[in-house]
């Protein structure tokens, strides 16, 4: 066990390494991308580009940039922006999380209640109306684009009912800090939640189905069912546990995109000014070390995010633990 810990944990630094010297290989290192163009403007003179790059050590070889870039990246954190001058990304990618994380944390824990709770009630009825009802109704889900379904439920709550009893209690577009008001931020994260939702429910409510279905011919299963365990133990106890394997690998996978900026398109529909919202500004403004952090952020998200997958699998799975 302390093994698997340890390799995964070096396997997670050389990752997280490797990404960093591709990032900066991209942004600082690819013929053509010259950043200190960027930051002295257009039509800027010979004199000027050589003292900006001087400024910034862009004429200096490319392992101290790498290692001068990182350190302001990671330990000093006081690299600035390319754009606006002297704002330092930092600060802004750390005001930006807890804004995603607010929103993708909430709708993890929906999707992962309804869907758990679909995909069983449906295998437990397969072929009665109730199972392809389920599941017609997660494939409604899965057609439905988050921006759409937002904007439709913005229509509804914000506008044309805000004023029933029904809807009066949702406040506006935005995002209150948990720390600063706990039944606010509630008020105005709980609607983005099911609407960001609504997309995995469907998708992880399917393959649990289809998983614990597979599930019922295995051998451990009939073995559970000769030892006399009631139907509903056998589903819980035995298959559903063996079958949450391919449910946490796509977890993983799908939260760590979604923290890392994945859940742009809800972000903008309901306001709120996550790190997706932060990331797009960059993008539009080819703000390098912005969009750098940003990348980075995400990328350590979803290489952590793997790593708990691997400890998650050891628990699951004694094969795994066995190294086989």
């Amino acid at each position: 066990m302390l093994t698997a810990l340890v390799k995964r944990l070096g396997q997670t630094v050389l990752v997280l390494f490797g990404i960093s010297v591709l990032v900066f290989l991209v942004f600082f290192a690819t013929p053509g991308a010259d950043p200190s163009a960027r930051i002295a403007g257009r039509n800027a003179s010979q004199e000027t580009l050589a003292a900006v790059r001087h400024q910034y050590g862009f004429d200096r070889p490319l392992p101290v940039q790498y290692v001068k870039l990182m350190g302001r990246l990671f330990i000093t954190c006081d690299l600035t922006s390319f754009v606006d001058h002297g704002e330092e990304v930092v600060p802004e990618v750390m005001r930006a999380a807890p804004v995603t994380i607010s929103l993708v944390a909430g709708a993890a824990v929906i999707w992962i209640v309804v869907s758990i709770a679909m995909g069983t009630i449906a295998t437990a009825m397969r072929g009665t109306f109730v199972d392809r009802g389920l599941m017609m109704l997660g494939l409604v889900g899965i057609s439905m684009p988050v921006f759409w379904l937002g904007e439709v439920t913005n229509l509804i709550t914000q506008s044309r009912y805000h004023d029933t009893w029904m809807f009066s209690w949702v406040p506006g577009l935005g995002y209150v800090p948990l720390s600063d008001d706990p039944i606010g931020w509630f008020r105005h994260l709980i609607i983005p939640w099911c609407v960001l939702a609504v997309l995995f429910i469907g998708i992880y409510g399917r393959v649990l189905r289809a998983d614990l279905v597979a599930a019922y011919g295995e051998d451990f299963m009939r073995t559970a069912r000769a030892k006399g365990l009631t139907e509903t133990r056998v589903l819980l106890r035995h298959g559903l546990r063996t079958s949450l394997i391919t449910f946490v690998s796509l977890f993983g996978l799908d939260f760590a995109q979604l923290v890392g900026g994945g859940a742009l398109l809800t972000e903008v529909v309901f306001g709120l000014q996550g790190v997706g919202r932060l990331t797009y500004q960059g993008l539009i403004n080819l703000d390098l070390p912005l969009i750098m952090a940003t990348v980075m952020y995400s990328a350590i998200f979803v290489v952590l995010a793997n790593a708990v997958v691997d400890l998650v699998y050891l628990l699951l799975d004694p094969r795994v633990r066995d190294g086989r």
